[in-house]
């Protein structure tokens, strides 16, 4: 899925003629804590929500394992992790690219 939202779908739209193909990325609160090793780039399933005060927040959707669906199909965003950083706690600011109703 990831493949798919990272590569295929921004190829397709190119080839359809859009200009701006380039993922949108927003700064916002994460509620969970996130297991990652430095070294690589990492893509988590997120949902996007709004907290109690009116703030949006992410929290993950779960175990995080490549072959898990049911974490694809409860997001609405992904929560992107630098190739430099390590594991991520409560309220820290994250990278989040929303899917905008795709999935």
């Amino acid at each position: 899925m990831v493949t798919f939202y990272q590569f295929v779908q921004p190829a397709l739209r190119y080839l359809m003629g859009e200009q701006q193909i380039e993922p949108v990325t927003v700064k916002i609160l994460c509620k969970s804590r996130l297991k990652k090793r430095p070294g690589r780039i990492e893509y988590q399933r997120g949902i996007l929500e709004r907290d109690q005060s009116g703030q949006l927040v992410v929290r993950k959707t779960g175990a995080q394992g490549s072959g898990i669906l049911r974490s694809m199909s409860q997001a609405n965003c992904f929560i992107v992790l630098s190739m430099e950083s390590g594991n991520v706690e409560p309220d820290t600011l994250v990278d989040v690219q929303p899917f905008f109703g795709l999935v």
